[in-house]
Protein backbone atom coordinates (compact mmCIF):
# COMPACT_ATOMS: atom_id res chain seq x y z
CA UNK A 1 0.00 0.00 0.00
CA UNK A 2 1.32 3.44 -1.10
CA UNK A 3 1.54 6.47 1.15
CA UNK A 4 -1.28 8.36 -0.51
CA UNK A 5 -3.61 5.36 0.10
CA UNK A 6 -2.74 4.66 3.27
CA UNK A 7 -3.36 8.13 4.33
CA UNK A 8 -6.88 8.15 2.66
CA UNK A 9 -7.65 4.78 4.66
CA UNK A 10 -5.85 6.31 7.60
CA UNK A 11 -8.41 9.55 7.63
CA UNK A 12 -11.75 7.41 6.48
CA UNK A 13 -10.90 5.28 9.64
CA UNK A 14 -10.38 8.27 12.05
CA UNK A 15 -13.91 10.35 10.79
CA UNK A 16 -16.02 6.93 10.42
CA UNK A 17 -14.68 3.82 12.89
CA UNK A 18 -13.87 0.21 11.55
CA UNK A 19 -17.17 -1.34 12.16
CA UNK A 20 -19.13 -2.98 9.69
CA UNK A 21 -22.30 -1.28 9.02
CA UNK A 22 -25.31 -2.76 6.43
CA UNK A 23 -27.58 -0.42 5.16
CA UNK A 24 -30.03 -2.38 4.51
CA UNK A 25 -32.14 -3.88 6.79
CA UNK A 26 -32.26 -8.23 6.88
CA UNK A 27 -32.55 -10.59 9.19
CA UNK A 28 -30.81 -13.38 7.10
CA UNK A 29 -28.84 -14.27 3.72
CA UNK A 30 -32.09 -14.38 1.22
CA UNK A 31 -33.18 -11.18 2.66
CA UNK A 32 -30.18 -9.12 2.20
CA UNK A 33 -30.31 -10.66 -1.37
CA UNK A 34 -33.55 -9.53 -2.25
CA UNK A 35 -32.59 -5.97 -0.88
CA UNK A 36 -29.94 -5.59 -2.67
CA UNK A 37 -31.49 -6.47 -5.70
CA UNK A 38 -34.40 -4.47 -4.94
CA UNK A 39 -31.65 -1.39 -4.27
CA UNK A 40 -30.36 -0.98 -7.98
CA UNK A 41 -31.52 2.45 -9.20
CA UNK A 42 -33.23 3.29 -6.16
CA UNK A 43 -32.15 4.75 -2.10
CA UNK A 44 -31.62 2.16 0.84
CA UNK A 45 -33.86 4.01 2.67
CA UNK A 46 -36.67 3.75 0.20
CA UNK A 47 -35.58 -0.50 -0.10
CA UNK A 48 -36.30 -0.37 3.79
CA UNK A 49 -39.69 1.00 3.50
CA UNK A 50 -40.59 -1.66 0.66
CA UNK A 51 -38.96 -4.52 2.75
CA UNK A 52 -40.77 -3.80 6.18
CA UNK A 53 -43.74 -5.01 4.63
CA UNK A 54 -42.51 -7.41 2.00
CA UNK A 55 -40.64 -9.58 4.07
CA UNK A 56 -43.82 -9.85 6.52
CA UNK A 57 -45.98 -11.10 3.73
CA UNK A 58 -43.25 -13.09 2.03
CA UNK A 59 -41.46 -15.14 4.85
CA UNK A 60 -39.20 -17.39 3.32
CA UNK A 61 -37.28 -18.05 -0.26
CA UNK A 62 -40.26 -20.36 -1.11
CA UNK A 63 -43.21 -17.54 -0.68
CA UNK A 64 -40.75 -15.81 -3.61
CA UNK A 65 -40.75 -18.26 -5.69
CA UNK A 66 -44.19 -18.73 -5.33
CA UNK A 67 -45.13 -15.42 -6.10
CA UNK A 68 -47.38 -14.52 -8.56
CA UNK A 69 -45.56 -11.98 -10.75
CA UNK A 70 -48.37 -8.90 -10.75
CA UNK A 71 -48.74 -8.85 -7.44
CA UNK A 72 -45.14 -9.25 -6.65
CA UNK A 73 -44.70 -6.14 -9.44
CA UNK A 74 -46.77 -3.89 -6.77
CA UNK A 75 -45.30 -4.93 -3.66
CA UNK A 76 -42.24 -3.60 -4.83
CA UNK A 77 -43.14 -0.76 -7.51
CA UNK A 78 -41.74 2.11 -5.67
CA UNK A 79 -38.16 0.55 -6.04
CA UNK A 80 -38.28 1.45 -9.87
CA UNK A 81 -37.67 -0.96 -12.89
CA UNK A 82 -40.19 -3.18 -10.95
CA UNK A 83 -41.14 -5.81 -13.87
CA UNK A 84 -37.41 -6.63 -14.22
CA UNK A 85 -37.15 -6.92 -10.12
CA UNK A 86 -39.81 -9.04 -9.65
CA UNK A 87 -39.19 -11.77 -12.35
CA UNK A 88 -35.75 -11.49 -11.41
CA UNK A 89 -36.60 -12.29 -7.75
CA UNK A 90 -39.06 -14.93 -8.64
CA UNK A 91 -36.42 -16.84 -11.07
CA UNK A 92 -33.58 -16.12 -8.04
CA UNK A 93 -35.49 -17.79 -5.69
CA UNK A 94 -36.85 -20.78 -7.56
CA UNK A 95 -33.14 -21.36 -8.18
CA UNK A 96 -32.24 -21.08 -4.24
CA UNK A 97 -34.48 -23.21 -3.74
CA UNK A 98 -34.21 -26.51 -6.44
CA UNK A 99 -30.68 -25.75 -7.13
CA UNK A 100 -29.30 -24.97 -3.29
CA UNK A 101 -31.57 -26.59 -1.44
CA UNK A 102 -32.88 -23.55 -0.52
CA UNK A 103 -29.68 -21.93 0.92
CA UNK A 104 -27.69 -18.68 -0.24
CA UNK A 105 -24.51 -20.13 -1.95
CA UNK A 106 -21.58 -17.74 -0.93
CA UNK A 107 -19.23 -18.59 -4.00
CA UNK A 108 -19.12 -15.64 -6.60
CA UNK A 109 -19.49 -18.08 -9.28
CA UNK A 110 -22.68 -19.73 -8.02
CA UNK A 111 -23.95 -16.30 -6.93
CA UNK A 112 -23.52 -14.48 -10.28
CA UNK A 113 -25.14 -17.76 -11.96
CA UNK A 114 -28.41 -16.11 -10.49
CA UNK A 115 -31.35 -14.31 -11.77
CA UNK A 116 -30.31 -10.70 -11.26
CA UNK A 117 -27.32 -10.86 -9.48
CA UNK A 118 -24.24 -9.39 -10.52
CA UNK A 119 -20.75 -9.30 -8.80
CA UNK A 120 -21.86 -6.15 -7.27
CA UNK A 121 -24.51 -8.05 -5.09
CA UNK A 122 -22.98 -11.24 -4.33
CA UNK A 123 -20.09 -8.90 -3.09
CA UNK A 124 -22.53 -7.73 -0.82
CA UNK A 125 -23.88 -11.12 0.06
CA UNK A 126 -20.20 -12.33 0.45
CA UNK A 127 -18.55 -9.58 2.61
CA UNK A 128 -21.78 -8.80 5.14
CA UNK A 129 -22.95 -12.51 5.04
CA UNK A 130 -20.04 -14.78 4.88
CA UNK A 131 -17.56 -12.50 5.56
CA UNK A 132 -15.38 -12.86 2.57
CA UNK A 133 -13.78 -10.05 2.09
CA UNK A 134 -15.15 -8.29 -1.13
CA UNK A 135 -14.89 -5.11 -2.68
CA UNK A 136 -18.69 -3.46 -3.42
CA UNK A 137 -18.20 -1.00 -6.39
CA UNK A 138 -21.38 1.27 -6.54
CA UNK A 139 -22.13 4.29 -8.11
CA UNK A 140 -20.26 6.05 -5.09
CA UNK A 141 -17.78 3.99 -5.04
CA UNK A 142 -16.66 4.38 -8.58
CA UNK A 143 -16.80 7.70 -8.30
CA UNK A 144 -15.13 8.75 -5.65
CA UNK A 145 -12.23 6.29 -6.05
CA UNK A 146 -11.60 8.13 -9.38
CA UNK A 147 -11.02 11.49 -7.73
CA UNK A 148 -9.41 10.18 -4.90
CA UNK A 149 -6.75 8.57 -7.80
CA UNK A 150 -7.17 5.15 -6.81
CA UNK A 151 -8.42 3.83 -10.14
CA UNK A 152 -8.45 5.30 -13.59
CA UNK A 153 -11.10 3.17 -15.15
CA UNK A 154 -14.92 3.34 -15.52
CA UNK A 155 -16.08 -0.18 -15.69
CA UNK A 156 -17.54 -1.20 -12.07
CA UNK A 157 -15.43 -5.05 -12.42
CA UNK A 158 -12.25 -3.25 -13.39
CA UNK A 159 -12.72 -0.64 -10.34
CA UNK A 160 -13.06 -3.91 -8.55
CA UNK A 161 -10.01 -5.53 -9.46
CA UNK A 162 -8.28 -2.51 -9.65
CA UNK A 163 -9.00 -1.79 -5.88
CA UNK A 164 -8.22 -4.82 -4.95
CA UNK A 165 -4.39 -4.31 -5.62
CA UNK A 166 -4.11 -1.03 -4.15
CA UNK A 167 -6.26 -1.86 -0.80
CA UNK A 168 -5.73 -3.70 1.70
CA UNK A 169 -7.90 -7.02 2.22
CA UNK A 170 -8.90 -6.20 5.94
CA UNK A 171 -10.24 -2.42 4.10
CA UNK A 172 -12.23 -4.09 1.12
CA UNK A 173 -15.42 -4.41 2.79
CA UNK A 174 -14.91 -1.59 5.16
CA UNK A 175 -14.02 1.27 2.16
CA UNK A 176 -17.45 0.75 0.65
CA UNK A 177 -18.69 0.81 4.07
CA UNK A 178 -16.92 4.91 4.97
CA UNK A 179 -17.07 5.82 1.25
CA UNK A 180 -20.88 5.21 0.98
CA UNK A 181 -21.14 7.52 4.27
CA UNK A 182 -19.10 9.76 2.72
CA UNK A 183 -20.30 10.13 -0.85
CA UNK A 184 -23.93 11.17 1.36
CA UNK A 185 -22.60 13.66 3.36
CA UNK A 186 -20.14 15.14 1.82
CA UNK A 187 -18.68 14.20 -1.45
CA UNK A 188 -22.26 14.37 -3.19
CA UNK A 189 -22.84 14.42 -6.92
CA UNK A 190 -23.30 16.27 -8.74
CA UNK A 191 -21.74 19.71 -5.91
CA UNK A 192 -19.44 17.81 -3.59
CA UNK A 193 -19.23 19.92 -0.44
CA UNK A 194 -15.49 20.27 -0.62
CA UNK A 195 -15.15 23.08 2.27
CA UNK A 196 -16.20 20.30 4.55
CA UNK A 197 -14.03 17.48 3.20
CA UNK A 198 -11.40 16.10 5.20
CA UNK A 199 -9.56 14.32 2.15
CA UNK A 200 -8.96 17.33 0.13
CA UNK A 201 -5.43 17.24 0.97
CA UNK A 202 -5.30 14.09 -0.83
CA UNK A 203 -7.44 14.39 -3.75
CA UNK A 204 -6.23 15.09 -6.73
CA UNK A 205 -9.46 16.42 -8.50
CA UNK A 206 -9.78 18.71 -6.06
CA UNK A 207 -6.44 20.00 -6.54
CA UNK A 208 -6.99 19.86 -10.28
CA UNK A 209 -9.80 21.96 -10.06
CA UNK A 210 -8.13 24.86 -7.14
CA UNK A 211 -5.60 25.45 -10.30
CA UNK A 212 -8.21 26.09 -13.08
CA UNK A 213 -9.77 28.87 -10.36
Amino acid sequence: MNKHTKAILDLLDKQYGTEYKCYLNHENAWQLLIATMLSAQCTDARVNIVTADLFRKYQSIADFANADLKELEQDIHSTGFYHNKAKNIISCCKDLLYKYGGEVPSGLQELTSLAGVGRKTANVIRGNIFHEPSIVVDTHVKRISKKLGLTKEDDPVKVEFELMKVLPKDHWILYNIQIITFGRQICKAPTPKCEECFLTEHCPDYKRRQKKK
